[in-house]
């Protein structure tokens, strides 16, 4: 790492182990600031991504089935986080194999271990404040089974860790988190200000800064981003600021991948912390945006198919719910959701499939199962959000 290209600031500044002629220079984050001077821009940002969070939020304690919309978003969410890493699956991949297990992979396994950190973190934060024990256990399971399940799954890094290129060495690495030595004191500082030093400032400002201290500090070997970005979520509910876990930043994190490394590194180099909070503010307004406008689309496609589907003495309208959540099938899965027989769930997938609400998307699998697919719900889960180059959302 070049120190030379880092400022000393009151975010922290590089350093070298003392004593030891072969160190390497890496960087030391100083206590996380407990109050933040906000720049006029970053204000307004703030004001709309206040707002844009508050109606999400409303329209959260207004969904009579939060269950309607949180699986979808979570696994948007998880999805995202996990391709930011450099995981190759799509939305529809992981739909599918949660319906027939023969579609699974090590993409999607990926994927689904996120998800089982997700709702394990949400589950713990019921009874538990956001400390280092929530994030040991979530990081076990985050890890449990797939790549990266051999650097210390639920467990602190004991060695040190750079960033870089592909066969980067501290030397040449664009960033080298802080030693080993230094995470007892930082992680504690850290712990201080997500529960108590930091509810000062407002939620996303906090958010913010307790996102980047967390990516800065580095504490794993493996599974850092997907748990600072989860933890976010975690923050805004334990701060009152969503009912539901409806945001999914790592949408827009990834959209602007190069961005959202460069922002973070930018307040390292350069202190600017400005920079890092416009990006954050937009990201949160982008994508509280985006979830109430799809959170729409599906109530009113549910309505619909519902308004229809009760006119009929038949499981119908169970099955609206079900491919609301998943809007792939097969038979086998319907039958079990629903306690039919083979022929009932094959009856009720071919209404379905009658009424133009589901289209079958061929055999798959080693046992040459058909999916169906629902081409309304999926296009409104599928579809990508537009950004002006200001990062700020547009309809496509």
């Amino acid at each position: 790492m070049d120190a030379s290209r880092f400022i000393e600031s009151r975010f922290g500044g590089p350093a070298k182990e003392p004593g030891n002629k072969w160190g390497f220079v890496y960087y030391l984050p100083k206590p996380m600031p407990r109050q933040v001077e906000l720049r006029a821009d970053v204000v307004a940002a703030l004001s709309d991504a206040d707002a844009a969070l508050g109606y999400l939020q409303g329209l959260g304690m207004l969904i009579t089935d939060p269950g309607l919309l949180i699986g979808p978003y979570l696994r948007r969410e998880a999805l995202a986080s996990s391709r930011i890493e450099g995981t190759q699956a799509s939305l529809s991949e992981i739909f599918q194999s949660e319906v027939d297990e023969t579609a699974t992979n090590d993409e999607t396994a990926e994927v689904h271990r996120h998800l089982e950190a997700t709702k394990q973190a949400y589950e713990l934060a019921k009874t538990l404040p956001i400390t280092q024990r929530l994030i040991l256990k979530v990081h076990a399971t985050l890890l449990e089974g797939v790549r990266g399940d051999e650097k210390s799954p639920g467990e602190f890094r004991r060695s040190p860790v750079w960033v870089g290129q592909a066969g980067a060495t501290p030397d040449n690495a664009k960033f080298v988190p802080p030693l080993p030595e230094h995470l007892a004191e930082l992680l504690a500082d850290w712990e201080r200000f997500v529960n108590d030093d930091g509810r000062e400032l407002p939620a996303l400002v906090q958010a913010a800064l307790m996102h980047y201290q967390f990516e800065t500090i580095h504490p794993f070997l493996d599974g850092n981003g997907r748990i600072g970005r989860l933890l976010i979520n975690l923050l805004l509910m334990e701060r009152r600021r969503l009912p539901l876990p409806l945001l999914y930043l790592s949408n827009y994190f990834e959209t602007h991948r190069d961005e959202y490394y460069e922002r973070l590194q930018s307040v390292r180099e350069h202190a600017d912390i400005d920079g890092w909070l416009l990006f954050f503010m937009r990201a949160v307004r982008a994508q509280a945006d985006d979830a109430v406008a799809r959170s729409g689309k599906l109530i009113q496609i549910r309505k619909e198919y519902h308004d229809e589907a009760i006119k009929e003495r038949s499981s119908l309208p169970r099955l609206v719910d079900i491919i609301l959540g998943n809007p792939f099938v097969t038979v086998r899965h319907v039958q079990a959701r629903l306690g039919l027989t083979n022929q009932g769930a094959r009856n009720l997938i071919k209404n379905a499939e009658a009424r133009g609400w589901l289209r079958s998307f061929g055999t798959h699998g080693r046992g040459g199962r058909e999916h169906w697919y629902a081409p309304a719900v999926l296009d409104v889960m599928e579809s990508p959000m537009a950004y002006d180059e200001s990062g700020t959302q547009t309809r496509d």
